[in-house]
């Protein structure tokens, strides 16, 4: 301050004992000085407004996960992936790379004790990078059973890869290898956001979560609460079906489900799907996913045979309770050919295939990150409810109808670290009934 009040005065002095055409000069030079400490100024000014923007543009973007339609008791907080700044981005400002995942371990234990057993069900590592508030890659590697070779049940897969852009505030399109937006499990999987030790019937035999396809899709948002989702992806590959092995009955459309695995795409599907979220604790929803499945191969027997799957859902939580229910039915058209040169094996394709759910969890206890959820599950489904006409003459019938009652809790240590306990009661095979035990966390 002394230094300017010095500075000021000489330049007065100056001023008053130079010549009219000095003081000009001089007068020039001051406007010039004042003009340049003005905009140095307003660069300081904006650096500072532009400070906290920095800051929070790295951690501020959407989390990189595969959407959820749903909001349960059950799955209160999603999981956060961790954000890591990219050090090799020009803009650090604008990208992050973020690391997310999910894991399972379970025992169960049914009436015949040498067939107990425990497992590393699977463990998930995802990898997404955001490019900008508008693009981004979602990746995910999944290892099941804990060890893979050519001597074990292990597997490894790529469960998601794909480029998702932001259109604008309501629409955004994606591309390549991700979920298809039926039900509640397939996109939303990690175990703490569904009740019970293992994933419902319903939604692993009738619906083959995790099911995902190579394809492109929009999803869309309203100002209401719609959510809608549309694209076309390859579909499932009917001539490799085995009608000798039992896969083909324990889920009719995991045995012929291609998983970006050297698809063929001869054939290609088409999906559509809506949820409704417009009031809060309420989701009502639906989709449909149909295409032909003989994927144009020569030597097919059913060269126009078709798949159609649809289903519908709906989920209201009202304080603490969690409510919800769904329905899924699939069909396979024009297969009777294919059938009949397959007479002699056990499981031909069935003509249709269906199953419903309905359930209840309640928060009982909470305290703090702690929380206790008690729930009871009532399930029928039918892997084969129906064959073309043409087999019964050859011995064929439906399958009975299998219903499953499961009971349990799970205990959350944190909204996305669960321990859970569940008994599963088999109306049809009581042999299966099982005791159930599991660990999840997904971040």
């Amino acid at each position: 301050m002394i230094k300017k009040t010095a500075l000021a005065a000489a330049l007065a002095a100056a001023f008053a004992s130079t010549p009219a055409l000095a003081q000009e000069d001089l007068r020039a030079e001051m406007r010039a000085l004042r003009e340049e400490v003005q905009r140095l100024r307003a660069e300081l000014d904006a650096v500072k407004k532009a400070t906290p923007a920095v800051t929070t543009s790295t951690t501020a973007i959407a989390p990189i996960q595969p959407a959820s339609t749903q909001t349960s008791v059950a799955s209160t907080t999603s999981a956060q992936p961790v954000a890591v700044v990219s050090a090799s981005t020009p803009e650090a400002t604008e990208a992050a790379t973020r690391l997310f995942g999910y894991g399972e371990i379970s025992f169960s234990r049914p009436h015949d004790a040498a067939q107990a057993q425990a497992t590393v069900g699977r463990v998930v590592l995802g990898l997404g990078h955001q490019f900008n508030d508008r693009t981004k890659i979602v990746t995910e590697l999944e290892v099941e059973n804990a060890v893979v070779s050519a001597d074990d049940q292990g597997e490894v897969a790529i469960e998601q890869a794909y480029v998702e852009h932001q259109i604008n505030d309501g629409l955004a399109v994606k591309a390549g290898l991700y979920l298809i937006p039926l039900g509640y499990l397939n996109e939303s999987h990690e175990p703490p956001n569904y009740f019970g030790v293992k994933r419902n019937f319903v939604e692993t035999a009738i619906i083959p979560t995790t099911w995902r396809e190579v394809g492109i899709g929009l999803t869309g948002n309203a100002d209401f609460g719609l959510r809608w989702d549309a694209g076309v992806t390859t579909g499932f590959d009917l001539t490799k079906w085995d009608a000798s092995d039992a896969e083909a009955l324990e889920s009719p459309l995991g045995a012929v489900h291609q998983e970006g695995q050297f698809a063929k795409a001869g054939n290609l599907a088409l999906y559509a799907a809506v949820n409704y979220n417009g009031q809060p604790g309420l989701n009502l929803g639906a989709g449909v996913f149909i295409g032909d499945v003989a994927q144009k191969q020569p030597d097919f027997a059913s060269p126009d045979a078709r798949l159609t799957l649809a289903e519908t859902h709906a989920r209201w939580t009202p304080g603490n309770w969690d409510l919800s229910a769904l329905y899924a039915v699939g069909s396979f058209s024009n297969v009777e050919q294919f059938n009949l040169t397959q007479v002699g094996n056990p499981y031909p394709v069935p003509k249709r295939f269906d199953g419903w759910y309905a359930q209840a969890g309640y928060k009982a206890w909470a305290q703090g990150d702690y929380s206790l959820l008690p729930f009871i599950r009532y399930e029928q489904f039918n892997t084969a409810r129906k064959y073309d006409d043409a087999l019964a003459q050859f011995g064929y019938a439906p399958q009975a109808t299998e219903a499953v009652v499961t009971a349990g809790a799970s205990f959350k240590l944190h909204p996305q670290v669960v321990l859970k306990a569940d008994y599963q009661w088999f109306r049809e095979n009581s042999s299966r009934d099982v005791f159930n035990l599991g660990i999840g966390f997904a971040y």
